[in-house]
């Protein structure tokens, strides 16, 4: 692997394929569930179960996709034609997900189309990040990678939650059907945009080894990696907290501040505020540990959160200022983990004598989505067990809003805090890695 620094014209490229990724990591837990209940009319109980269900056939397809991707070889290498071939799995996935026929649609449709969309999904995301950790060697120009494919990721979003607020304030157009369908028209137009800019016009290297390990003697590897175990486990932990509270978030502004539309408006503030701190946690990342930053950044969460408790009807502008400090420490979050995954596959590299990313990344795949599906699975049966009714018309008492009070509060509190305890005196340190 060549030592040269990356250009920055590369780098724009490369992380341009994050603005889909990161677009539809949103709406997928905040406003599709909220769409399909509210405006359709499935039950929080069914789709949780669906949400749950989905990932049955993710245990298959995620360590044979990272696992083929390893083993490719092609004269237009091996992760870039994974992620073309992503790109109409996603379109049709994407359009019957986020406009379907709301006379017609059944359980069976959402099922039948978030099980595709996640296929899809992997054989962008798997492929597209073990890319990202080959780019380059250096422990500290791993983190300046993740953090402009982050940092486009997160200006997708911004300009994607715009459109809907400028629609909302200036023209009195919202409402969870309309955001989705217009997060979905973004999603339709950016997949294949990026993803094909990004395969012109990035190279990748060519003096990989593809991987003739047996997918069981790998796993024994991997799974003798410790740092590895600590990192993806702390990363599920996280997962999970991001994914209760992102399912819950929209029945919050509506239940608890009282509000049917600013969703869109304080997500906004959330991602600007998260745009904006990523220069600044690189700059810290290279002063300090890596897991010492990520820390910090999750102790935003974990001191803000419970405040939360606190609010009620028309307390927006309480509610805004939380996101906009939970998204500057929520930066951190986009920049140090894939990093630190980056160092821990050189440990593999070392162990297992071949270029393994992906497989690596395809763990990492399916935890995310385990965390993405358990979360708002949990969160949404929580809710339908304390009769949560929510529908607009509905008008819900002190004792319904309980649990969701609670639930939207302190999920993340507790799930960070255990992920700091998890990611606490982490091993592989910058010392560690340069005696690699």
């Amino acid at each position: 692997m060549s030592s040269k620094k990356i250009s920055r014209k590369n780098l724009f490229f490369y992380g341009l394929s994050e603005m889909p990724i990161s677009i539809a990591s949103l709406p997928l837990l905040t406003y599709l569930p909220n769409y399909y209940g509210q405006e359709i009319g499935i039950s929080l109980s069914a789709i949780a179960t669906i949400w749950l269900f989905t990932r049955i056939f993710d245990a298959i397809t995620d360590p044979l996709i990272g696992y083929w991707s390893d083993k490719t070889d092609t004269r237009w290498g091996r992760r870039r034609i994974w992620m073309v071939a992503s790109i109409p799995i996603l379109v049709i996935s994407v359009y019957n997900l986020f406009f379907p026929n709301e006379e017609t649609v059944t359980t069976v449709h959402l099922f039948i189309w978030l099980a595709l969309f996640w296929l899809g999904w992997t054989m962008l995301l798997i492929p597209y990040y073990a890319w990202g950790a080959e780019l380059s060697p250096d422990y500290h120009e791993r983190s300046t990678i993740t953090a402009w494919r982050s940092w486009l990721g997160v200006l997708g979003n911004v300009v994607s939650k715009s459109i809907p607020t400028l629609a909302l304030f200036f023209f009195a157009y919202g409402g969870t059907r309309e955001v989705t369908h217009m997060i979905g028209v973004f999603m339709l137009i950016l997949i294949p945009l990026t993803i094909i800019l990004t395969t012109v016009n990035v190279p990748e290297k060519k003096d990989y080894k593809p991987t003739y390990i047996p997918i069981t003697k790998g796993a024994k590897i991997m799974w003798a990696n410790l740092p590895f175990r600590r990192l993806i486990f702390a990363f599920f932990l996280y997962s999970t907290a991001t994914a209760i509270s992102g399912s819950t978030f929209i029945f919050f502004i509506r239940g608890v501040i009282a509000d049917e539309k600013a969703g869109i408006a304080l997500l906004l503030s959330y991602y600007v505020v998260n745009l904006c701190a990523i220069p600044f946690w690189v700059w810290v990342g290279k002063r300090i540990e890596k897991h010492t930053a990520w820390i910090l950044g999750m102790l935003t969460f974990v001191i803000t959160n419970p405040f939360y408790l606190l609010l009620g009807p028309g307390d927006i502008y309480w509610m805004t200022l939380g996101l906009m400090i939970t998204g500057f420490g929520g930066a951190t979050s986009l920049i140090f983990p894939n990093s630190m995954k980056a160092d821990v596959i050189d440990m593999d590299k070392i162990s297992s004598g071949e270029d393994r990313a992906a497989v690596f990344f395809s763990v990492w795949s399916f935890v995310i989505k385990i965390a993405f599906s358990f979360g708002p699975w949990f969160a949404l049966m929580l809710l339908s067990y304390s009769s949560y009714d929510p529908t607009p018309e509905a008008t819900n008492s002190e004792s319904q809003l309980f649990g969701l009070r609670y639930i939207y509060a302190l999920s993340t509190t507790i799930f960070m805090g255990a992920t700091i305890l998890t990611i606490y005196n982490y091993p592989l340190t910058k010392k560690k890695h340069e005696e690699i």
